[in-house]
């Protein structure tokens, strides 16, 4: 089970357990567990904190707070590429 974390930085959304299967010059698509299903998310909306940042990475994925509330409002992130 994974954990969203909204405490680390008062900047930046944390979601754990974060796979990226994609990759592109402008954004990445990770497997986000807590929002069930796959997102693209712009390279310019990844925190510093962030442990994924290229297809391949796993860890915990830091966005901004403004992208994170496009993402769990139902913004589908698909603009992002």
């Amino acid at each position: 089970m994974t954990t969203r974390v909204r405490n680390r930085s008062s900047d930046a959304i944390y979601y754990d357990g974060c796979t990226c299967v994609g990759e592109t010059p402008k954004a990445i698509k990770v497997d986000i567990p807590d929002l069930g299903e796959e997102q693209w998310i712009p390279k310019s909306q990844l925190h510093d904190d962030s442990e994924v940042y290229a297809k391949g990475d796993e860890g915990t994925l830091a966005v901004t707070n403004w992208f994170a509330k496009n993402l769990e409002g139902g913004g589908d992130g698909e603009s992002a590429s």
